[in-house]
């Protein structure tokens, strides 16, 4: 375990910020170019952050973010706990560390140059390994949970597509058992799955797609939108059919449905609803829950996924939503009660007019719709720990 930070060494790290500032994002760009060169290490990654820049940007992020709290590391907790959870979806393991280590002091020292004296590579190498003693505490408890669950497991476990479903257009559900024919760990709402992937063409793969179904011990259900050009959700829209099967790590993330007695409001664009059907599983499993408001955007009602799950649930009185499609006119049809259908977009000023400063509201999306929701719903003064919010990759907006 590496000893607690001295303060010479928090005095530098601190004295570093606008380095990190200037520089931050040239430093991961090169600590990712190191780090990919090794084969073994390249596997573990989501490639398609690293072509878009996502996780670069994302990293620079969190290495500014942590050299300005080094005084109060505590208000890193919540991304602490994020990172952690990513970790042990894709089966990051102490072993790991040491190649992290050498690529991030290599990228600063090339990237800095003269002004990386010895002084600050020993302050960051100590900065680092403390972060990192953190994030392998905290994951040692997450596997060990994992391998004690009824149905848990540590590492991948092969899972066969039972069923196939086209939710939309660009929606396609895939339902997964596990090979042994075994139990599953009954996953928290909202959190979601790891899977690693032999993609013909392309090699090894690592994709997070968020679980769509109700809690069970019986399997999962993943929801894939097809992304123009998108190595994995072509293959899988394209290649992947029942009986295929996926190698699947155990359900992860600390985006999870919380007691909440006040009501509860899901905002969501395109697919980023997928967390959300959980969720609305069970919470609507009983008759005992707060008052439901959905509010989803999507293109057109052709690319609206899980539409008819969603009005039946209005049509019961379980819940009510504002649906928003934003690049086809409204078409007459049959109303339903509890459902109301808009042109555009979802706006800032939509939004803080139906405000509810006592409830909980959950978020997920794209992160400029992300961020446009949160400041929206801050400036209505709804209380930030009452606003809850998922990334579906890195988290590369400084707003959020």
């Amino acid at each position: 375990m590496a000893p607690p930070l001295d303060d010479t060494t928090r005095s530098i790290i601190k004295a570093c910020v606008p380095a990190l500032e200037a520089h931050g994002l040239a430093i991961t760009t090169e600590m990712y170019r190191r780090l990919l060169a090794n084969p073994a290490i390249r596997d573990l990654f989501n490639l398609s952050h690293q072509e878009d820049g996502a996780q670069p940007r994302a990293l620079a992020l969190a290495v500014l973010a942590y050299a300005r709290n080094i005084d109060n590391l505590g208000a890193m907790a919540g991304a602490v706990e994020r990172i952690a959870e990513k970790h042990v979806g894709l089966n990051i393991r102490p072993e790991h560390y040491p190649y992290v280590a050498e690529a991030l002091l290599g990228a600063i020292a090339t990237v800095l140059g003269d002004a990386a004296t010895p002084e600050i590579l020993e302050a960051w190498g100590k900065a680092y390994w403390f972060l990192a003693d953190i994030l392998i505490g905290r994951e040692k408890q997450i596997y060990d949970a994992h391998e004690a669950a009824s149905g848990g497991w540590v590492g991948w476990r092969p899972f066969r597509v039972q069923a196939r479903k086209a939710e939309s257009e660009t929606v396609t559900s895939f339902e997964l058992v596990p090979e042994d024919g075994g139990p599953v760990m009954r996953h928290a709402p909202g959190q979601y799955l790891s899977f690693r992937l032999d993609v013909p063409g392309h090699g090894s793969e690592r994709r997070n797609y968020s679980i769509s179904s109700a809690p069970s011990s019986q399997g999962y259900r993943i929801s894939v939108r097809r992304i123009d050009g998108g190595v994995v959700s072509d293959w899988l829209h394209d290649s992947v059919r029942e009986g295929s099967v996926l190698q699947v790590s155990a359900p992860a993330g600390a985006f999870t449905l919380t007691p909440a007695t006040g009501p509860i409001v899901f905002l969501s664009a395109g697919v980023g609803l997928t967390p959300f059907m959980s969720m609305l599983a069970e919470l609507t499993g009983s008759d005992a829950h707060p008052p439901i408001h959905y509010i989803h955007t999507t293109r057109s009602p052709g690319t609206e996924a899980f539409g008819p799950a969603i009005r039946a649930l209005a049509g019961r009185g379980r819940l009510q939503a504002d649906i928003f499609y934003t690049r086809q006119a409204l078409q007459a049809a049959a109303p339903v009660p509890g459902v109301s259908c808009h042109e555009g977009r979802i706006t800032p000023a939509w939004l803080q007019g139906r405000a509810d400063r006592n409830a909980t509201y959950y978020i997920c999306g794209p992160d400029g719709f992300m961020r446009d929701m949160v400041g929206a719903l801050k400036a209505a003064g709804v209380p930030p720990a009452q606003i809850r919010y998922e990334f579906f990759g890195p988290a590369d907006d400084p707003a959020l």
